[in-house]
């Protein structure tokens, strides 16, 4: 889609396209044409301004949660149910658009991973590639040896609530990570809880067996 021009009236400096059916002038971020209403392809802008939030880890959910359900409203299949197919698609898309936003914004783990990325920071928790972090993965080890050497489902429930409680405080050093725009340390605190998120998840497995 060719970008038109930058105009004033729908932000500082907003970028304007044509709309695809009555080939007006809309803003690049509206869902609806201006001129004649139509629902627009949803384009290439980030998951925070997609859904209308300022860009930082420290997100206020209950904001989040109620501009993405304003959303989805005005782009439920029901209300086009009359219009063309190629403007159902056009929704449909947008709705994608918007639940993949939603689902990124909403876990901070994804947040925090997705925020780096727009920071020009390619995460090792996105790129899978092997840690070159003694401490990290000595600590994964263990953690790992101590899983394997439990032998009730409360020896397990122990692990998972220490793994819990540095989980609860990697989030905190996340947002003080951000707030000091110091990325490398965002990054590795974000890779140590993709660590434990993978323990936790092994931990609820172990337990569910020996409960079994």
């Amino acid at each position: 889609m060719a970008v038109v021009e930058k105009i004033g009236g729908a932000g500082a400096g907003a970028t304007f396209v044509p709309c695809w059916s009555c080939k007006g002038p809309v803003a690049s971020r509206a869902l609806f044409c201006h001129t004649c209403g139509a629902v627009q392809a949803p384009g290439s802008t980030d998951h925070f301004t997609r859904l209308g939030m300022a860009p930082g880890f420290d997100l206020d959910d209950e904001k989040l949660e109620k501009q993405y359900l304003g959303f989805q409203r005005v782009l439920h299949p029901d209300r086009f149910a009359g219009k063309p197919a190629k403007e159902r698609l056009i929704a449909e898309s947008q709705a994608v658009a918007l639940n993949e936003a939603y689902e990124t914004l909403n876990d901070p783990l994804k947040r925090a991973t997705y925020l780096l990325g727009l920071k020009g920071v390619n995460s090792e928790v996105t790129e899978e590639k092997t840690v070159n972090d003694p401490a990290l993965l000595m600590e994964a080890l263990e953690k790992r040896e101590a899983l394997a050497e439990a032998e009730s489902a409360d020896a397990i429930e122990d692990l998972m609530i220490s793994a819990g409680t540095t989980a609860i405080q990697l989030l905190s050093d996340i947002s003080l990570a951000f707030a000091a725009d110091d990325l490398a340390a965002a990054n590795r605190s974000v890779l140590r809880l993709k660590y434990l998120r993978k323990f936790l998840e092994e931990a609820r497995l172990r337990r569910a067996a020996l409960e079994s």
